[in-house]
């Protein structure tokens, strides 16, 4: 009998960074390389290690661009702790980090066709929505109208500003931006994006949401979509919670009876109802 090897889980893959953007003061978007036919879903994400520093949980921000014998995936990290802050001081184009994954339950896109939709992002969360937009996009025919809401404290804290403008050109799109805070040139909204709930354009018998942001935000988000009209079970949330092996073992990201990492971090609202509103949990 001969004793085959079992792979490694926490094994991750060398990869390099080829761009990095600028989106705001404390964010940016690391275009990485990798030596191979990469695939994942909207709404997954990576662990990235940085070398000597540590390894983040990362959502893709991205589909995945394949060019041949290599993959390029985007990865926007905020700074939030001593593992980012590393990130954004020390790593650029150029620099080699560690990747593994894809990991964790990713948005419904084959549940939801012929869905209206309405995605709900709050600051950083706009990171995760992004590939279901691109997604949309690409498969146009498969989706009913679409609404985007997004929003952040101020003008200069939104993500893809040098895109957002594409989204309206997309068939049957609206557009709706808001800033917590008047700011000079600003002519949008200026509230919370949860408010701009209130103008979307939808079949709420055949609508879902999908919604990502701060905790917080994604409260009042929920509350303002059921009064709207939506059900519990049409409403999907990307939870973010500290994760440490990505594959459920550890415990860290714990949630109920769920583990984010493995179990999400993507969940329907009807399913996690009873401990979103917990305190502590």
């Amino acid at each position: 009998m001969t004793l085959t090897k079992l792979e490694n889980p926490f094994t991750f893959k060398r990869a390099l960074v080829v761009n990095v953007v600028k989106e705001a003061p404390d964010t940016n978007t690391y275009i990485i390389k990798l030596n191979e036919t990469y695939t994942a879903n909207p709404g997954q994400f990576n662990m990235i290690y940085v070398y000597g520093l540590g390894e983040i949980p990362i959502s893709l921000s991205n589909l995945p661009e394949h060019r041949g014998t290599y993959t390029l995936v985007n990865h926007t990290i905020r700074i939030v702790g001593a593992v980012t802050r590393a990130v954004m001081l020390h790593v650029g184009a150029g620099s080699q980090v560690g990747v593994r994954g894809p990991y964790g339950n990713g948005w419904p896109m084959r549940e939801i066709e012929g869905r209206d939709i309405v995605i709900v992002a709050g600051g950083i969360g706009m990171a995760p929505l992004r590939p279901v937009i691109k997604y949309i996009e690409n498969n146009r025919e498969r989706y009913g109208r679409v609404n985007i809401l997004y929003g952040a404290r101020n003008p200069e804290l939104l993500l893809y500003k040098y895109e957002l403008n594409k989204y309206t050109v997309i068939p049957n799109t609206k557009l709706l931006l808001s800033s917590d805070i008047p700011a000079e040139g600003w002519l949008h909204y200026v509230g919370f994006v949860t408010d701009l709930i209130n103008y979307v354009d939808v079949d709420l018998k055949n609508a879902i949401a999908l919604v990502c942001g701060p905790e917080i935000m994604m409260k009042v988000a929920i509350k303002n979509l059921l009064k709207k009209g939506f059900k519990n079970e049409d409403i999907f949330i990307s939870m973010e919670r500290r994760m440490r092996c990505g594959i459920g073992v550890c415990g860290t990201c714990q949630f109920g009876h769920y583990f984010i990492c493995k179990d999400g971090p993507v969940f329907r609202y009807s399913d996690i109802e009873e401990y979103f509103w917990v305190e502590g949990i």
